[in-house]
């Protein structure tokens, strides 16, 4: 690969990717079976992106599982950034329900108990030799995290020591490894208006943190010029680095069923569309865009399963097809 690519982090979200081949699920490209893996790192993807849910009753992404996927993952090359949604299942706008060993819990001792719980799963990763080389403190934290305590807007307050928790509690896992970056997400990358009121009232805390993250789902968030502008807009304002972490689109009629489509629902619509959102990530100004990842481009036989990269039968689909240019020779 050539050294830009190393920089630039080209990344996908792929934790059902395990759950999927330890059910028996064959990956595949022009037909052949292949490690899932394999396929998205021949195809210059250089970053893997693993959620971590506390306690998990009904999905697969505990500590255990996420790091024996880290470890595939790592042994090929991959960077790794971890995930934490600070719940036992999906954490995101409309949801971010506390774990249930945290139910009830007063706010300070709330504070503490994600503090000890980022340290001690960040242990757990060095100790297994796949410390992440970025972490994100909670998952599209636009309305707040760990519901009621920091629900936004109306508990700024709360929320900033959470995240600060968290931080504390990574940089307290270190030791005498290079800390991690630390990534702060929310879903509005099409909403310049949005994101100003909530990183000037983020930044009133004084937290210190690396990344602005961003989710960008067009049938949600707008155009793709809606999405330029806020990125730019994003670059020149705060001068941080900038992933757009998640983003996705199908290769099959979804969303669009009853409105225009901005790209046709298909496999050649769906590849375009990546193409041009990664162009539009790589003309932030200042080289402030730092990558881009697909959310769950490998998990088959879900209800999502349209934004995957992979037909029913397991073939690949040509969107993987985009970062080729980029980074082969």
């Amino acid at each position: 690969m050539v050294s830009y690519s190393q920089e630039y982090a080209i990344g996908a979200d792929l934790s059902f990717l395990k759950e999927a081949e330890d059910k028996g699920f064959f990956f595949k490209e022009d037909g052949e079976p292949k490690k899932g893996l394999d396929i998205f790192w021949d195809h210059g993807y250089n970053w893997i992106r693993l959620r971590l849910f506390h306690t998990p009753t009904k999905l697969p992404n505990n500590l255990e599982y996420t790091i024996a996927l880290a470890q595939e993952a790592k042994k090929k090359g991959f960077k790794f950034l971890l995930d934490y949604h600070y719940s036992d299942t999906w954490a995101d706008p409309a949801k971010q329900y506390l774990p249930k060993a945290w139910e009830g819990l007063e706010q300070k001792v709330l504070e503490d108990s994600l503090y000890v719980y980022t340290k001690k799963t960040m242990m757990a990763f060095k100790k297994a030799g796949v410390f992440p080389e970025m972490v994100q403190i909670g998952n599209e934290i636009s309305n707040g995290m760990c519901w009621p305590n920091g629900k936004l807007p109306q508990n700024w307050d709360n929320l900033a020591a959470l995240l600060q928790a968290g931080i504390n509690g990574v940089m307290a896992s270190c030791g005498n490894q290079k800390p991690p970056k630390i990534m702060i997400h929310i879903d509005k990358g099409g909403d310049k208006n949005f994101t100003k009121y909530w990183y000037d009232k983020l930044h009133t805390y004084n937290i210190q943190y690396d990344i602005i993250g961003q989710s960008y789902y067009p049938w949600w968030h707008g155009s793709l010029l809606d999405l330029r502008e806020c990125l730019n807009f994003t670059a020149l304002n705060y001068k941080k680095d900038i992933i757009l972490v998640e983003t996705a689109y199908n290769y099959g009629p979804a969303e669009y069923r009853d409105k225009k489509a901005p790209f046709p629902e298909t496999p050649e619509g769906q590849k375009q569309f990546l193409e041009d959102v990664h162009n539009i990530v790589l003309q932030i100004p200042n080289n402030l865009g730092k990558g881009i990842f697909w959310w769950e481009p490998a998990a088959p036989f879900k209800a999502f399963s349209k934004r995957t990269f992979f037909k029913n039968d397991g073939n690949v689909q040509p969107v993987i097809e985009v970062f080729d240019k980029y980074v082969r020779h």
